[in-house]
């Protein structure tokens, strides 16, 4: 009776997280709530969960992450991600299932999707598309690249080690890396194919789509340290960075550029860029946003704020330029560019005769903008700080971060607790304030992961997964080794939604070994089947990895079913058939 209850609970579920009538957090808390009361496991059993080490290592995740991008990492590693796919989407797709994929191989899976989410978003913003298109291919090529070898995933470990123990042959590190590369590079050409086209695409409204604001035009300088100077200008960094360069002013000569004019040293460029793009810029070595005005002091660092300014029919400055309105001494304001929807500009910024409608991007102190608020011939639109680089806090939490990385993964510390260090120092050192760091952790994806914990420890209670594991040798004997092999492959994939992979895989395994000595064949064979089905089970978000991106990338419980589904039945497929290519049956 009690396993009866427990599977349709585990089937309900499912069907409840797809449905999304309520929110997964709520629908677990019920799951919990009936396992207990109907004495299936303990009080204690049931919130054990919420006290694993992966709550720990997620939480602490959350707060680092926020603290890379309040110091300005995230900005960095944007833009040397741009640098290397550039505006191409399907060329960042590839980078970031190749690269997160191979250091998965030797790296916890989970630690390498958190290294990489925060950058992929900011990419995706710079670019314009929705980090849905990307996050959860991360996701996917973490978790297949750890196939590949020995300490891919823990999943691995934990089987060559019961192989151990009941007196196998240990699995070798590099054993399984032939089937390994076959599953990651099937799943890189799923997701750049199929896979691709069913991703969802979320909203990425920002500051500039909220005001339907195009692109703004200002003046940069290159300086003498630029990486600019030498490059062809129509394929320099700036355009890599988002801008358009519409003119060069040159020893006092405005001409336009061609597709051999090279950037030199002390050129004023002309360029066009979205909000985002100018904000970074500005911090960016070797260039420097070129206002008609110098910045005094007292408008550099201290409470900064960028904001945006429409020109109303009201306004005095009207058919005036910049220059003639003196806008900094009027405003103590300075006019970083310019954005006349509809129409490119190509004159020097200060030359620019203000007309109804345009908007300015300018910079100043908060006292100042407030002060603005109340002219009624001006109107503000938005205004906020820039992330800017903080350069010791970024550096320290970039530190911290790297080094729990490396504590964790030779082993001299916990996961858990190197990841707990680095947050709390990031909090310690003021990387970022303590009410933030409660507020950017997800505590809805905590509670789903600590109930879900608690499930899969009713069903070993309740003798839920041994009964399917028998179930299936006696409905399926008649049929062949190899459909047997497919049955325990497809249970080891069930049930790994309520339960982790490595505890799936450590459930069926010793009835699969059993079964392969009766049938006289090869128990090695059943054995690496089953530990690399426990790893391509990618239906639904329980994977750590997969929880990472659910929220970042806005995803539903139906987004995985759609997407994982396939994939998944194409490489237990491929595990079928080709894992007794590699170990004879």
């Amino acid at each position: 009776m009690e396993i009866a209850l427990v599977l349709f609970l585990l089937l309900a579920a499912v069907a409840m997280f797809a449905s999304e009538k309520l929110s997964v957090d709520v629908v677990t808390l019920i799951l919990l709530i009936v396992l207990t009361t109907t004495n299936i496991i303990s009080p204690a059993e049931a919130f054990a969960g919420f006290s694993s080490d992966f709550i720990i290592i997620l939480a602490s995740i959350f707060v680092i992450s926020a603290a890379l991008e309040d110091t300005g990492v995230l900005d960095f590693l944007v833009n040397w991600l741009m640098r290397h796919t550039g505006h191409r989407p399907l060329t960042l797709l590839l980078f970031i299932m190749v690269i997160p994929g191979i250091v998965s191989a030797f790296m916890n899976n989970t630690t390498v999707t958190a290294l990489f989410v925060t950058p992929i978003v900011g990419v995706a913003k710079k670019m314009r598309t929705s980090s849905s298109k990307y996050l959860m291919p991360l996701a996917y090529a973490s978790i297949l690249g750890g196939t590949c070898t020995l300490i891919g995933t823990s999943t691995n470990v934990a089987v060559s080690g019961y192989m151990s123990k009941a007196g196998y042959e240990p699995f070798g590190f590099f054993e399984f890396s032939g089937i390994g590369l076959v599953i990651f590079a099937v799943g890189i050409v799923y997701m750049m194919t199929i896979g691709r086209r069913l991703l969802p695409e979320t909203s990425t409204q920002g500051l500039t789509s909220k005001y339907n604001i195009k692109t703004y035009l200002t003046e940069i300088i290159v300086q003498d340290d630029s990486p600019l100077i030498g490059q062809i200008a129509f394929a320099s960094d700036l355009s890599k960075m988002g801008f358009r360069i519409l003119n060069i002013i040159r020893n006092k000569e405005n001409f336009l550029p061609d597709y051999r004019t090279r950037i030199r040293n002390s050129d004023v460029l002309l360029v066009e860029g979205e909000i985002e793009d100018l904000i970074k810029v500005k911090e960016t070595k070797g260039i420097q946003i070129l206002a008609d005005v110098i910045v005094e002091d007292d408008l550099v660092g201290g409470d900064i704020r960028l904001a945006e300014i429409l020109i109303t029919g009201k306004s005095d400055l009207l058919k005036n330029t910049i220059r003639q309105v003196e806008f900094l001494r009027r405003f103590g304001l300075v006019v970083l560019a310019v954005s006349r929807q509809g129409e490119t500009i190509r004159t020097k910024i200060g030359d620019v005769q203000l007309q109804l409608g345009d908007l300015l991007l300018v910079q100043g102190s908060g006292e100042r903008l407030e002060y603005l608020k109340m002219n009624q011939h001006l109107a503000v639109l938005d205004e906020f700080k820039p992330i800017l680089f903080k350069e010791r806090k970024g550096l320290l939490t970039l530190g911290f971060f790297i080094l729990a990385i490396i504590v964790g993964s030779l082993n001299l510390l916990p996961l858990s607790v190197s990841f707990l260090c680095a947050a709390v120092l990031s909090v310690l050192f003021k990387c970022i304030s303590t009410d933030r760091a409660y507020q950017v952790i997800d505590w809805r994806l905590l509670i789903l992961i600590g109930g879900m914990t608690a499930f899969g420890l009713a069903m070993e209670n309740t003798g839920a997964d041994k009964f399917l594991a028998e179930n299936i040798v006696r409905l399926l004997e008649p049929f062949g080794v190899l459909v047997i092999m497919a049955g325990f492959i497809l249970l080891t994939v069930f049930l790994t939604q309520p339960m982790s992979n490595a505890a799936a895989a450590l459930v069926v395994l010793p009835v699969a070994l059993q079964t392969a000595i009766q049938l006289d064949v090869n128990p090695r064979t059943f054995a690496i089947a089953i530990m690399l089905s426990a790893s391509v089970s990618l239906i639904t978000p329980f994977e750590p990895s997969c929880i990472l991106v659910y929220g970042p990338g806005k995803y539903t419980f139906k987004d995985f079913l759609k997407i994982g589904t396939g994939l998944t039945l194409l490489l237990i497929t491929i595990i079928l058939f080709v894992v007794p290519m590699f170990w004879p049956l």
